[in-house]
């Protein structure tokens, strides 16, 4: 027992943060970025009218996340406790008690809705709504096939719209397409990597056992075309400056496409569970993501 305590104990990740900031997963606000989508695809980013109100909805999606994180982790805790990973956590790892957490997470939600309401009446609503959709998966929904892929993936696609409404920017029907499938395609791919990696005990987890690799593999696959495509179609029909009479949005269609199938690659070795530890963490993927941010800021700043 003590051997097995010890082997635990190194293979605990050490961080320097506290416990209860630990506990509102600040690595993964990274997937906030998201509402800066928006304003970049409208090529609005650096007017000062969209860029403040977007860095408010950062900061909100922040706050209310981690209010999420903190509820579903108090939830999960028994079970994250037989994830080789995920036992780590603080609350699962004893580290935070579940009654501090209740407070934080009502804390964190009280916070974001006066940051949301605070920049204008529909940012508030999407933070609200996303509040209420992932409650709703934490504590119902997220053992029902299907429906929690599209709980999850509504969580991405309420980011990505929330950059539009907080800057009162028009969504174009390519843009909620393509934020719409490539959300699906990320949850399919990290409920995939998921399943790969636990792989017999992957039992331990409701929202696993009913899923199998062949069935995820199709989601994101189709998901991955839909998404390719939708971008494309919109690449075509930007106005703007031409490289050899060939628009600059419609190079940026390469290097996406090489981005996309890069992080595709992932999914299929099993390495997508976190999508942020893949986006932080692969130096070919952020390669490609800047390959294709240079034709795309050509293409709708100037």
């Amino acid at each position: 027992m003590a051997e097995h305590d010890q082997i635990a104990e190194l293979d605990r990740p050490h961080s320097v943060l506290p416990a209860w900031l630990r506990a509102m997963r600040p690595k993964q606000w990274v997937k906030n970025v998201l509402v800066l989508a928006a304003p970049v695809a409208a090529g609005q980013l650096l007017n000062p009218a969209v860029l403040f109100p977007a860095a408010w909805a950062f900061l909100g999606f922040s706050l209310i996340s981690a209010s999420i994180y903190l509820i579903n982790d108090i939830r999960d805790a028994e079970v994250d406790r037989l994830h080789p990973k995920k036992r780590f956590r603080p609350i699962a790892a004893g580290e935070l008690s579940p009654a501090v957490a209740w407070v934080m997470a009502a804390i964190t939600l009280v916070a974001a809705l006066a940051v949301g309401y605070g920049v204008n009446l529909m940012l508030g609503a999407v933070l609200s709504f996303y509040w209420i959709l992932q409650v709703a998966y934490s504590f119902f929904l997220k053992d029902q096939p299907i429906i929690d892929l599209a709980m999850v993936a509504a969580g991405f696609l309420l980011r990505a719209v929330a950059g539009g409404v907080a800057s009162g920017l028009v969504l174009s029907q390519w843009f909620l397409l393509v934020a719409s499938f490539g959300s699906l395609f990320m949850v399919a791919g990290k409920r995939y990597s998921e399943l790969k990696e636990l792989g017999d005990e992957a039992g331990t987890r409701a929202s696993l056992e009913r899923y199998t690799t062949s069935y995820l593999r199709e989601v994101w696959s189709i998901s991955i075309a839909i998404v390719i495509m939708s971008y494309s179609l919109w690449a075509f029909e930007v106005p703007g400056p031409q490289l050899w009479g060939i628009s600059w949005s419609a190079i940026s269609i390469a290097p996406f496409t090489l981005a996309v199938l890069r992080y595709a690659f992932k999914v299929d070795q099993g390495e997508a569970g976190e999508p942020e530890d893949v986006a932080l963490g692969d130096h070919v993927l952020q390669a490609f993501g800047v390959l294709w941010a240079i034709p795309m800021a050509i293409a709708v700043f100037l």
